[in-house]
């Protein structure tokens, strides 16, 4: 009896503290319930259990080269948790971490005591050791690609810019196309075409956005990769068709693609072989033609390619400064084109090496997403270190994200703005009963019951691995998610797949 009046109490109490709120169907009473375990990332514990079961979250943690000397610091999974769960909300600056401590499910699901603040994530990854961090991120990375690497790919190549507007380190005026004068950071990144995983993310002063900047981390890259893993193909933009990145690949005799810079040699060069005939269908209205070329820069003739385009409609050519326009206009008819010079070593036809750069596009929606759907275009800090950490978490955590969703939708990529409403979103309240933890989620998309497919078959999918695993001792959850990964998104086929001896065997 004594407990029904303090439940009673209790409700009278709520009540009377409940707003009157008018509506345009009438008054609502509203009320707040602080007390109640709740999340609105209720769909977040199926990317947790993939986190868990394949040990990527619990061997990061351990890893960590973080160290308190006071019994009073936070532990390491609490500081890496809140880093974790910052990041996947869409979070760019540390100040948006508070939006996450009301979070009443997703923590403990991680094994978390508590949700740290903005000031002790900082003071966080100010106290790692600089090079202990690098290796032990880097070291994470690696192993959320490179056990996917079973089939020929490519390795993209890019620099993005990063604005900045206070008194960071490294923050030098350099190459900035959208704010021309502003300060930035500049991120030398390199991905795995096609798939769409980081491999690593050099942040660098503004005005070290030249390829020659991204040379260390490529050949970093490439000579720690087993033989029999190396690239089939490394592409890049214009800038990174210098001689010393080209003589670089050709030493250790990989094969490159990239763009040349439009220079007056390269115009030169156009205007030599614009009116010969050897011009060939390069594929969606454009034309190319090979030839060699040796600009003043480079040891040695190699081969190029030339693009062109006939451009459609009129030509209007503007002056933003002087206020003035001019038309294209003269009595002959003439044709405009639009043109491109493409360096390599390829020996395929030009139709062939032309399509292979336009695919370059598939990766640099990848780069886009990161810097604007992602971590990289903010999170931001005074010293260069802890830039250079939140970038490389970010790339981390990113891949980790590609490749649950790809585990859920292995038809298409689904990008952080479509992937993260669809599969995180959805109002959770957890409550205890005899012992065991339920979750009881509302969902908030319009395809709810999608994605309610999508992730109960993960979840079913990883729970036959891990029994798959444990009879047969020979794989992880890890490897066996990473070899379905490769069979079904590219559609190699493994020469010997120990997941089709453990379901034949079941």
């Amino acid at each position: 009896m004594g407990e029904a009046k303090r439940r009673s109490r209790a409700i009278q109490t709520e009540v009377s503290k409940a707003i009157g709120v008018q509506t345009a169907v009438g008054k609502v009473q509203v009320r707040w319930d602080n007390k109640a375990e709740a999340t609105p990332f209720g769909q977040m514990v199926f990317f947790i259990e993939f986190l868990t079961m394949t040990g990527l979250w619990n061997s990061w943690v351990e890893e960590c080269p973080l160290e308190y000397r006071s019994p009073n610091g936070s532990s390491k999974r609490d500081i890496l948790g809140t880093w974790l769960l910052s990041i996947l909300s869409g979070h760019r600056r540390y100040a948006h971490v508070t939006t996450i401590r009301t979070d009443g499910v997703n923590p403990g699901l991680l094994g978390m005591k508590d949700v740290v603040s903005e000031d002790t994530l900082r003071r966080a990854l100010q106290a790692i050791e600089e090079e202990p961090g690098f290796q032990w991120l880097q070291r994470h990375i690696d192993k959320s690609v490179l056990a996917l690497i079973g089939a020929p790919w490519i390795l993209d190549v890019d620099v993005t810019i990063k604005p900045l507007y206070g008194k960071q380190e490294g923050a030098e005026v350099g190459f900035n196309p959208k704010k021309p004068g502003r300060p930035s950071h500049a991120y030398h990144s390199y991905q795995m075409a096609g798939l769409r995983l980081v491999l690593g993310v050099d942040v660098e002063a503004g005005n070290h956005s030249h390829g020659n900047y991204t040379m260390p981390g490529l050949m970093k890259i490439l000579d720690k990769l087993p033989e029999d893993k190396q690239p089939y193909l490394v592409r890049g933009d214009a800038g990174l068709g210098s001689e010393d990145m080209l003589s670089a690949l050709e030493r250790r005799a990989q094969s490159y693609l990239f763009k040349l810079r439009i220079t007056a040699n390269v115009k030169r060069y156009i205007e030599r072989v614009f009116w010969n005939e050897g011009w060939e269908n390069a594929g969606q209205g454009w034309e190319g033609r090979e030839g060699e070329l040796r600009l003043s820069g480079w040891s040695r003739s190699r081969r190029v390619i030339v693009m062109r385009r006939p451009l459609k409609g009129e030509i209007a050519l503007a002056d933003d400064q002087q206020m003035i326009i001019g038309f294209a206009e003269t009595e002959r008819p003439i044709k405009k084109y639009e043109y491109a010079v493409l360096v390599t070593d390829l020996e395929h036809e030009v139709v062939t090496i032309a399509q292979l750069y336009r695919d370059r596009a598939d990766s640099e929606n990848s780069f886009d997403e990161l810097k604007n759907q992602w971590g990289w275009g903010g999170f931001t800090t005074q010293d260069l270190k802890r830039c250079r950490f939140t970038a490389m978490a970010v790339a981390l955590v990113y891949n980790w994200w590609s490749l649950f969703v790809r585990l859920a939708n292995p038809k298409a990529r689904l990008e952080a703005i479509t992937s993260r409403p669809f599969l995180l979103s959805g109002v959770a309240r957890r409550t205890t009963h005899s012992g065991q933890q339920h979750l009881s989620i509302t969902t908030l998309h319009g395809n709810a019951q999608e994605a309610q497919g999508m992730l109960s078959r993960v979840s079913s999918m990883l729970n036959q691995w891990k029994i798959a695993a444990e009879q047969l001792n020979l794989k992880s959850v890890w490897q066996y998610a990473c070899e379905h990964i490769i069979t079904t998104v590219t559609g190699f086929r493994l020469k010997s797949s120990l997941l089709l001896t453990a379901q034949s065997s079941g």
